[in-house]
């Protein structure tokens, strides 16, 4: 991973990626065994059912993965690449604002790290594209014969990413207080407070509520093509928070 000084922390969905990839990715999975997408707005409108219920998002991220039990890791993760290469080329796609922001964090020499309930496959060509170092993901286990067990070794959603945010500071041996974290939903305000530098992505009310009483910079959801990251003009500079 080379030497850093800082890391920025990234949410995917709808930080990045303009959707929730894993039921984005679950509609095209669904597809290719010839589901019409009436089976897929089955089992979106049961998870829906499943949260109203008050059922916790990381149990919610376990049996979206149990799901998957049987199949070859091997081609869930060539079908996460498969779906990923034909969203990238949607219009709306990515989130600008913060794509931008990982363009400038690449320029300035920081570690760019991916953290998402998403699973690797899914994730890792989004990374080739960022540009990004690492991905800490919900890590679907496979057995001896390669096929998955429907667990996963734990679900990176809320307070899991706060602590693989802080794993990733220490083993690098960073200052937390030096590292930027984005994110756009209230799930993520643990990982946003475990760094000096929160960046608040669109609208979430709770994390709008506490940006505005810690003078937190808010960044735009405003969606569009895909930008590689690319050197940033003299004149950009990353967002500073007002810790």
């Amino acid at each position: 991973m080379g030497t850093h000084q800082r890391a920025a922390f990234f949410d995917v969905d709808e930080t990045l990626l303009n959707t929730k990839s894993m039921f984005h990715f679950l509609r095209y999975w669904m597809a290719r065994e010839g589901d019409d997408g009436s089976g897929h707005d089955a089992v979106m409108a049961e998870l829906r059912a499943q949260a109203d219920a008050g059922v916790h998002r990381s149990e919610i991220n376990r049996r979206y993965y149990r799901r998957f039990a049987g199949t070859d890791g091997r081609e869930l993760a060539a079908a996460g690449r498969e779906w990923y290469e034909k969203y990238r080329t949607g219009a709306g796609a990515f989130v600008l604002a913060t794509w931008a922001a990982a363009a400038r964090h690449r320029k300035a020499g920081d570690l760019v790290a991916l953290v998402s309930g998403s699973f690797r496959g899914l994730l890792e060509p989004l990374a080739e594209d960022v540009g990004a170092d690492v991905v800490l993901c919900s890590e679907p286990l496979a057995g001896p014969d390669g096929r998955l067990t429907g667990e996963i070794r734990r679900p990176m959603i809320g307070t899991v990413k706060a602590d693989g945010v802080r794993e990733t500071i220490a083993e690098l041996a960073l200052a937390a207080g030096e590292c930027f974290a984005y994110g756009d939903h209230s799930s993520d305000l643990d990982m946003l407070l475990s760094v000096g530098n929160p960046v608040v992505v669109g609208a979430d009310p709770v994390l709008l509520a506490r940006a505005q009483s810690q003078d937190w910079p808010v960044l735009s959801a405003a969606a569009g093509p895909l930008r590689r990251p690319t050197a940033a003009a003299p004149s950009e500079h990353l967002p500073h928070a007002g810790a």
